[in-house]
C-alpha cells in the first residue's frame, strides 16, 4: 500500500504536487499560527491570573484595613461612654443604640485581671477561657488590634483601655462564611481564611474546602494547585505576626475562567485557516504554469549539462524567479568549467603538499642515524688530520672528507629546518643585532656592482627567535638576491616595526592580523612570474643551473620562518625584482645577554668529571677520546639505565653528556633523574634529530643542546660553557 502510494506521488504532475505542498504548507502554518496564538494567550492569561490574585491580596488588605479602623473608633467610643458612667464592667448598649449599627459581633470587658465579662456576641456563647487566653497574650505584647480564635470562629478585634485604669473594651467582627463571600464576589475570586493550619471559612464547598486548605499547607506562599477539574493560582497574605497564632487569607484565580474564550477563538483561527487553504489552492491553480514551463526547459538544460553540453540554449527572460534561477544556473555551468581547471590545479597542490610532508618525514627519519655516521665519519677525520705528521696527500683526503661531510650536515640541516623538525634555541633577541652581524661579512658575499643599503628602525621592537637560524634566514635571503641581479643593482635591507590589521591582512593573505617586527630583504633583479613565485618554497626548485643550487635555499628560510612563528609574504615582478618580507612576533620581553665569558675549553679540565651516555658505539667511543684528550675524567655508558647505576656510585660526577633519544631510557628522563641525586649537575644534550613533541620541550630549557654531527671543538667548548656557567652562579651566590 505504501509503495503504491510513494509511486502515485513520484508520477504527479509539478502543477499538482505544487497545489498540493501548498494545501500542507498552509495547513500546517495555520495550525502552528493557531498552537502560537493559542499559548501567547494562554500564558498572558497565566500572567494575569497571578496578578489579579496579587491583587486581590491588596484589595483584601485594604478592605481589612478598614475594617480594623472601624472596631478601632467603636471601641474607643465605647471605652469613653463606659470611663464616663463610672462602670467599667457593664456598657451593655441599648436595642436603640446606634453603637450596635455597625455589625459588630463581640462587645466585651476585661479586668486587669484579664477577667472577661461579654456583653454582646453574635455568638451563644464564647468560651471564656480562650477568650481569656487570647487577651492575655496581647496585652503581654502590646497589640491594640489582633486577630482571636475562640470557639472555633475567627475574630478581627481592637482593643482599648478604659480611662486610666486596668480595665479594657474589647471589640470585635467575625469572620464568617457571609463575610467571606462577600470578599470573594469583591474580587471575583476564591477565598480562604485559615488560622494556622485550620480552614476557619471560605468560598468552596465543604468537601473542596478540606483539599483546598490541604493544598494550600503545601504551599510555601503562592503557586499553582488543582482541585477536582480546575486549576488555581494561589497566593497568601499574613494578617499578623504573631508566631503560633498566624492568620491567613489566601486569594485562589481559576485558570479554567481565565482562558474560557480561547474555544472560541480557536473556532474562528481554524475557519480562517481553511478559507485561506481554498484560496491559495485556487490562486496557485491559475498561476502554476507559469512557473512550470520554464522549469521544464531548465531541466532539459540540467540533463544536458550532465551529458557534458555546456552550451544548451536557455531563455531567462524577465524578472521572476525561475528567470533568475535559470541565469544562475547559467552562471553555474560556467562556474563549473572554471572550477575543472581550478580542481586539477587543488589536486597538483595536493601532490605537492604531501611530497612535502613525506620529504618531512623522510628528513626526521633519516636525521638521527645519519647525523650519527656524520658525527663518526667528521670526527674521526679531525683525529687523523691532527695526529698527520706529514702526509700532505693524507691531509689533502682528510680536508676533502672533512668538507663533504660538512655537506652532507648542512644538507641534512636544510631539510629538518624545512619541515620543521630542527631544535630551536629561541631567545629574546634584537633583529638589527642581527642584521648588523651578517652585513659585516656581506661584502665578501656580495660583487661590487650590487649595491647594498640598511634601513633599519632604532626604536625596533623585540623578537623571540634562534639567532642563528635567523642569521642563516637573511643570509639565504641575500644570496637569492645577489643572484637574481647578475648585472648588478640595488639590495635593500630594512627592518622596522609595523602591526597588521585587518585591511593590511587582506592584501597579505598569509600574514594574521597582530604586532610584529618586519624584516625585507629586496632587489632590482629579474624578478618571478607567478608560475615561479607559486613553487619557490619547494624543496629542490630552483631556476639555477644544475650544480649551482641545492633547491633548499627558501625551503629553508620557509620553515625556519613558520616554526619561530612568523610568516611570510613575496611581491614580484618580471623585470622589476622581488621583495621578500617576514613577519616575526613581536614581544615585551627583554633582551637576553650572555654574562658569561666563555672559557678555554681546557681551562680546568683535568678537575671535572663527564658522565658520557651514548647507545650509538662509534659515536661513544669518538666524543670519550675527544674528552679525555682534553683533560676531562671521562664515566661511559651506553644507555640510561646504566649511567644512572654509575651516578649513584660515584659522587664526582660535574657535568652530564647525554643523547636524547636512547633505549631503556630516554636522555631528559635520565637528567631529571640526576638531578635528583645532584642538582646542580649541568647537562649537556647531544642529537641529531628531535621529534615535533620535543623540540619546544622543558628539558631544553634546563639544559644546552648540541647537534649532531659535532666537531671536537664544538664538544669541549660547550662543556666548558656548561661548566663556567655553574661556576658563575656558585661565584654569584
Amino acid at each position: 500500500m505504501s509503495g503504491t502510494i510513494a509511486n502515485l506521488l513520484n508520477n504527479l504532475r509539478l502543477r499538482t504536487k505544487l497545489l498540493l505542498s501548498l494545501v500542507l504548507t498552509t495547513a500546517v502554518l495555520t495550525f502552528a499560527m493557531l498552537l502560537a496564538v493559542r499559548y501567547s494567550v494562554e500564558k498572558h492569561a497565566q500572567q494575569q491570573v497571578v496578578a489579579e490574585a496579587r491583587s486581590s491580596l491588596l484589595t483584601f488588605d485594604a478592605l481589612l484595613g478598614e475594617h480594623q479602623k472601624a472596631l478601632a473608633r467603636k471601641a474607643d467610643l465605647l471605652a469613653t461612654r463606659a470611663s464616663m458612667s463610672g462602670d467599667d464592667t457593664n456598657v451593655t448598649p441599648s436595642s436603640g443604640d446606634a453603637l450596635e449599627s455597625d455589625g459588630s459581633d463581640l462587645i466585651a470587658t476585661a479586668d486587669a485581671s484579664n477577667n472577661i465579662v461579654v456583653q454582646h456576641s453574635k455568638n451563644a456563647s464564647v468560651p471564656l477561657a480562650n477568650a481569656r487566653e487570647m487577651l492575655a497574650r496581647a496585652r503581654a505584647k502590646g497589640f491594640t488590634s489582633d486577630w482571636w480564635y475562640v470557639g472555633g470562629a475567627l475574630y478581627q478585634v481592637s482593643i482599648q483601655r478604659i480611662g486610666h485604669g486596668e480595665s479594657t473594651m474589647i471589640v470585635g467582627r467575625e469572620i464568617d462564611y457571609r463575610a467571606v463571600r462577600d470578599m470573594g464576589r469583591i474580587s471575583a475570586s476564591q477565598v480562604v481564611f485559615s488560622y494556622q493550619q485550620t480552614v476557619v471559612a471560605s468560598t468552596f464547598r465543604a468537601f473542596d474546602e478540606q483539599e483546598a486548605g490541604r493544598k494550600i499547607r503545601e504551599l510555601s506562599s503562592r503557586g499553582k494547585i488543582e482541585l477536582g477539574d480546575d486549576r488555581f493560582f494561589a497566593d497568601t497574605l499574613e494578617l499578623n505576626s504573631d508566631p503560633g497564632h498566624i492568620v491567613r487569607v489566601t486569594a485562589l484565580k481559576s485558570y479554567r475562567e481565565a482562558t474560557a474564550f480561547l474555544t472560541t477563538l480557536n473556532h474562528l483561527l481554524i475557519s480562517l485557516g481553511f478559507l485561506a487553504v481554498l484560496a491559495g489552492a485556487a490562486l496557485m491553480f491559475f498561476i502554476s504554469g507559469r512557473f512550470t514551463r520554464p522549469l521544464a526547459d531548465l531541466l532539459n538544460g540540467f540533463e544536458a549539462l550532465e551529458g557534458g553540453d555546456y552550451a544548451f540554449p536557455l531563455h531567462g527572460q524577465g524578472g521572476d524567479e525561475v528567470a533568475c534561477a535559470i541565469r544562475a544556473f547559467d552562471r553555474t555551468r560556467e562556474a563549473l568549467q572554471k572550477n575543472e581547471v581550478q580542481r586539477q590545479e587543488l589536486e597538483e597542490q595536493l601532490r605537492q603538499s604531501q611530497k612535502m610532508e613525506a620529504l618531512g618525514r623522510l628528513a626526521g627519519g633519516v636525521a638521527h642515524d645519519f647525523n650519527n655516521l656524520l658525527t663518526v665519519i667528521k670526527g674521526h677525520c679531525e683525529l687523523i688530520l691532527d695526529r698527520n705528521t706529514g702526509g700532505a696527500v693524507v691531509s689533502a683526503s682528510g680536508q676533502q672528507i672533512r668538507k663533504a661531510a660538512d655537506r652532507a650536515a648542512t644538507l641534512t640541516r636544510q631539510m629538518l629546518a624545512f619541515s620543521r623538525k630542527q631544535a630551536l634555541q629561541p631567545k629574546v633577541l634584537d633583529v638589527n643585532a642581527i642584521v648588523g652581524d651578517v652585513g659585516r661579512f656581506l661584502q665578501r658575499l656580495i660583487p661590487e656592482d650590487v649595491e647594498v643599503v640598511f634601513r633599519t628602525d632604532g626604536a625596533l621592537g623585540r623578537v623571540k627567535a634562534d639567532a642563528g637560524q635567523l642569521e642563516q634566514v637573511l643570509l639565504n635571503l641575500t644570496v637569492n638576491a645577489r643572484d637574481a641581479m647578475p648585472q648588478g643593482g640595488i639590495l635593500t635591507v630594512e627592518t622596522g616595526n609595523v602591526t597588521v590589521d585587518e585591511e593590511l591582512a587582506r592584501t597579505r593573505p598569509s600574514v594574521e592580523p597582530g604586532d610584529y617586527v618586519k624584516l625585507s630583504v629586496s632587489d632590482t633583479g629579474t624578478g618571478m612570474d607567478a608560475e615561479t613565485k607559486a613553487h619557490i618554497f619547494e624543496p629542490f626548485f630552483t631556476t639555477k643551473e644544475p650544480g649551482k643550487g641545492t633547491g633548499l635555499g627558501l625551503a629553508t628560510v620557509y620553515g625556519v620562518v613558520k616554526q619561530t612563528g612568523g610568516f611570510i609574504w613575496v611581491d614580484s615582478t618580471p623585470g622589476l625584482g622581488s621583495r621578500f618580507e617576514i613577519y616575526l612576533p613581536r614581544v615585551h620581553e627583554k633582551l637576553e645577554c650572555n654574562l658569561i665569558a666563555q672559557s678555554s675549553p681546557n681551562r680546568k679540565a683535568a678537575l671535572h668529571t663527564v658522565l658520557l651516555a651514548e647507545d650509538e658505539a662509534e659515536v661513544r667511543a669518538l666524543a670519550y677520546e675527544f674528552l679525555t684528550s682534553a683533560g676531562y675524567r671521562v664515566l661511559v655508558a651506553e644507555d640510561g639505565v646504566r649511567a644512572m647505576q654509575i651516578a649513584k656510585h660515584d659522587k664526582t660526577i660535574d657535568i652530564l653528556v647525554t643523547d636524547v633519544v636512547m633505549p631503556r631510557m630516554r636522555g631528559p628522563e635520565l637528567a631529571k633523574r640526576m638531578k635528583r641525586l645532584k642538582p646542580g649537575l649541568k647537562v649537556v644534550y647531544v642529537s641529531g634529530y628531535l621529534e615535533p613533541s620535543e623540540i619546544d620541550g622543558d628539558f631544553l630549557k634546563e639544559g644546552f643542546l648540541l647537534d649532531k654531527p659535532f666537531s671536537r671543538d664544538a664538544l669541549v667548548n660547550q662543556i666548558g660553557e656548561a661548566l663556567s656557567v655553574r661556576e658563575h652562579m656558585e661565584v654569584s651566590v
